[in-house]
């Protein structure tokens, strides 16, 4: 439809025009010198173990995959759905509005695995869901646990962060319960969810939450090399961030999370820091992910398919509508 397609572009222009705007706020009071003597002074072992733990952070996001398969009644085996799941994240993470960005690399991936576009949706419904959740449950454990940090940017009572982190943590535990004892779809507006087994809905909850503890953990390495910022205020100020990048829809949160950080925590985000954490866990991993991609294309587009994904394939053709 136009209107729909205006109303996304102009978010997109919009987003990348905020985008500019906040890199200029944080970039504008350091010359390039500066920035580059900022990097250089992160001690390799700090290097090394943010590159561990976003190395972590993408394991668990496989397995969002994983179990989002399982999920959509088509289990595939661990390789395929992490190298699915890695490419497309790569890619989405740095293109933002991941759900659409990744999933039409997904979509590339499981439709010649045997998905229909409808258990594609639903693997990449699961995982956007999964996200959700563990987003929630950190940042109810870091409202609670450090409302100071977040009092300076919400402006918030005591009382009123202490609710607000109660009710982040609610959600994955109705999350659990509702997985538990309903069966029939949930339906929200024009939205249709079936509940997952109790199994996947435990484990949406802890790998979830492992995922952002792990980028948490990434940027504190990058923190702690320069400044004073314990881990619990990284993981406040990286929740927050993540909150204002939903928001905002700035691609790839680029410039959002830098400015949001710096606004949280003004005495240990380094400039070097937050440069390195984009390098890190953005720049490096698509750096990989689009050889993959592009390697998978062509052993993928010449590689005759098994008889099972064949049967997959023509027991899918046969299933949609004429």
């Amino acid at each position: 439809m136009p209107g729909k397609r205006l109303i996304i572009n102009a978010t997109l222009v919009l987003g990348l025009l905020l985008a500019a705007y906040l890199l200029y706020k944080v970039f504008s009071r350091y010359s390039l010198g500066e920035v580059m003597d900022s990097i250089a002074a992160i001690p390799v072992s700090r290097l090394a173990a943010g590159i561990g733990f976003a190395a972590l952070s993408y394991l668990c996001l496989t397995g969002f995959d994983w179990m989002g398969l399982r999920y959509a009644g088509k289990p595939l085996s661990y390789p395929k759905a992490a190298i699915a799941s890695f490419t497309g994240l790569s890619i989405g993470h740095n293109l933002g509005v991941a759900a659409l960005s990744s999933g039409a690399v997904r979509y590339r991936y499981y439709s010649r695995w045997g998905l229909s576009t409808e258990e594609v949706a639903k693997v990449i419904l699961f995982c956007g869901v999964t996200v959700g959740i563990g987003l929630a449950a950190l940042a109810g454990i870091a409202l609670l646990v450090n409302p100071e940090d977040a009092a300076n940017l919400l402006k918030l009572s005591p009382s009123g962060l202490f609710g607000l982190g109660l009710a982040c943590l609610a959600i994955p535990i109705a999350y659990v319960v509702l997985s538990a004892t309903v069966r029939a779809p949930l339906r929200l507006w024009n939205w249709s969810f079936e509940m997952p087994a109790l199994k996947l809905a435990i484990g949406q909850v802890v790998i979830g939450t492992l995922n952002f503890i792990f980028v948490s953990a990434c940027l504190h390495q990058m923190l702690a090399a320069q400044g004073e910022a314990s881990f619990v205020q990284t993981a406040t100020a990286f929740v927050l961030a993540n909150i204002a990048i939903l928001m905002t829809h700035v691609p790839g949160g680029l410039g959002v999370l830098e400015a949001t950080v710096s606004h949280v925590l003004p005495g240990a985000a380094s400039i070097g820091a937050l440069v390195a954490f984009r390098v890190i866990y953005f720049l490096l991993p698509l750096f990989i992910g689009l050889p993959i991609l592009g390697i998978s294309e062509l052993v993928l587009r010449n590689r005759k398919p098994s008889s099972e994904e064949h049967a997959d394939q023509t027991a899918n053709a046969q299933a949609q509508p004429m």
